[in-house]
């Protein structure tokens, strides 16, 4: 019995995203559903799980690092940056916009201008560095920037104001992810309108990437370029690699690039492997349920466990986590098999009803994954909840204690 949705087009998913409610929770109410959505969610074999076998160890100073910075030179790499959190948990509005009040010189800079301003200051520090001009390294590169439709005007708007960061306006891409309204039993299980839209989360963007006319691009007068779907996957034919930015990493704020990473990347794609993920140890003392890394015997291979499927798994035995970086090395092949079987797709009852929430992580289970842990790692920091807040302003004063930041994102975003 199938657990995935169709992600062929955007009618073709949403209709099985129905038809998997109707073929998983026939006659159950929205009560029942909540009663057994752990059940349905949890990773089968979850007591034989074993600490993982196969982590890489990555260095600082990775002799792969010179080939990394070669491609980003380049042209070569594709960057994804996930700007479409709603920052539900904050409860201060998208976080793109999250602005805190503070005094000093970067007060008024947003979390997502601060996020895309660091990785436009450090390719043109890159490019410094290696005596080419600025304008044309970032002139080569080639992002997608997925965004809320909440906050799509404002942001695109940010994005027109900065002149593309300096990149050629065809090669800044962006995708809308669509939010959805929620699954109610009462009739049989339908869409009911005018209920709260939600994100199907970070998997279904995924999914969304490869549907046709879903990426699109704007030109300087803020026209709307809709992409095929072979238009789309050119992008992906031409990157070496593709990484993923999620707008609240913290650790990101200091160091945008990170060349170690991307070089072990690049070389996992060389031996064959897809996708690429970062393991971090839990916090010790504040353990969180997030992803985990482990050893599946019925496998025979290290795998990355999205936490809507770790059922009632403690945190103190989720030792190892994903990262917010993800690298997908040559990344046609992942995304071309992510548009045909799709992922699988957990139960989440709110409120107002059903949604569903494919995790992206799970494309592990498509293609050879390969996972690394650093020499030295540190616990995952990011902006989920007001607890993190401390850290957060932390890692926004030292960002703006960065000689040149504050200058240069002066000269990047026009005043609100």
């Amino acid at each position: 019995m199938t657990t995935r949705a169709d992600p062929s087009g955007p009618e073709a998913y949403r209709e099985s995203c129905q038809r998997l409610a109707e073929r998983h929770f026939p006659g159950l109410s929205l009560a029942e559903v909540r009663a057994f959505e752990d059940e349905f969610n949890a990773y089968p074999g979850l007591d034989g799980l074993s600490p993982p076998r196969n982590l890489a160890i990555l260095e600082d100073g990775a002799k792969e690092a010179e080939a990394a910075r070669r491609a980003t030179l380049e042209g070569r790499i594709l960057w994804e940056h996930m700007a479409a959190g709603e920052g539900t948990r904050l409860g201060l509005g998208p976080k793109y916009f999250l602005d805190p009040e503070r005094t000093g010189p970067g007060a008024g800079l947003t979390l997502g201008d601060r996020h895309l301003g660091q990785w436009a200051f450090e390719l043109t520090g890159l490019a410094q560095e290696a005596g080419q001009d600025p304008q044309e390294v970032l002139a080569r590169q080639t992002v997608l920037l997925v965004v809320s439709r909440a906050g799509r005007a404002a942001i695109t708007g940010r994005v027109l104001s900065a002149d593309f960061l300096g990149l050629e306006p065809e090669n800044f891409l962006f995708l809308e992810q669509t939010a959805f309204p929620a699954l109610r039993p009462e009739g049989g299980w339908h869409f009911e309108e005018g209920t709260a839209p939600r994100l199907h989360n970070h998997g279904h963007l995924a999914m969304q990437m490869t549907m046709d006319g879903q990426v699109f691009h704007l030109d300087r007068e803020g026209r709307e370029t809709r992409l095929g779907r072979k238009a789309f996957f050119d992008h992906l034919r031409r990157a070496d690699s593709l990484v993923t930015y999620n707008i609240e990493d913290l650790g990101y704020l200091a160091r945008a690039l990170d060349f170690d990473a991307l070089g072990l990347a690049l070389a996992s794609g060389e031996k064959g492997f897809r996708m690429v993920m970062e393991i971090v140890p839990n916090q010790p003392d504040r353990p969180v349920k997030g992803a985990l890394c482990a050893h599946d015997p019925a496998l025979g291979r290290d795998v990355m466990i999205e936490s809507l499927r770790l059922l009632d798994l403690p945190p103190e035995r989720i030792t190892h986590i994903n990262k917010n970086f993800n690298h997908y090395p040559r990344p046609a092949e992942i995304f071309s098999l992510l548009s045909t079987q799709g992922l699988f797709m957990p139960a989440s009852v709110k409120e107002d009803g059903l949604y569903f929430q494919p995790v992206r992580g799970d494309m592990n289970f498509l293609a050879p994954t390969a996972f690394f842990t650093r020499s030295r790692p540190e616990p995952l920091s990011s902006w989920k909840s007001p607890a993190d807040t401390p850290a957060a302003l932390a890692a926004l004063d030292q960002q703006d204690a960065q000689p040149g930041f504050i200058d240069f994102m002066k000269a990047l975003w026009k005043p609100h």
